[in-house]
């Protein structure tokens, strides 16, 4: 079976375009090396899939499905490493223990009061 397939049956892409363009774009690893969305994934292979701001996800193909079933079939079709499930583990507690990005205390949108405010105290730090 495709590794395009297996990624968009498994539900590791919303489409089976969108996970052909992952493959391509060398984001999928199948045994260590770099593949085409044609390539065969069989049985016990270690796929590492690298998410943008996700740390690498790292899994072993237990089941082959050409069909995009439940989440729950696709769960089984799978097994996360547990090297991954740490790194994925401890990225979580990072952003966890994160300081919060600037304004995020406001809530929502500033007002217009309130960006008049920050632009009077940009300009009065400043100079």
């Amino acid at each position: 079976m495709r590794i395009d397939k297996w990624l968009w049956a498994a539900r590791f892409h919303k489409t089976r375009a969108l996970a052909s363009e992952a493959v391509q774009g060398g984001r999928v690893h199948v045994n260590g090396q770099r593949v085409k969305p044609a390539r065969d994934v069989r049985l016990d292979d270690v796929v590492e899939i690298t998410r943008p701001g996700h740390s690498p996800l790292t899994v072993v193909v237990r089941g082959i499905s050409d069909k995009r079933g439940s989440a729950t079939i696709a769960q089984e079709l799978y097994v996360e490493t547990d090297e991954s499930i740490a790194l994925r583990e401890r990225d979580r507690m990072m952003r966890k223990m994160a300081p919060e990005p600037p304004g995020a205390h406001l809530g929502a949108r500033p007002t217009k009061k309130d960006r008049r405010k920050f632009d009077d105290a940009r300009r009065h730090g400043r100079g």
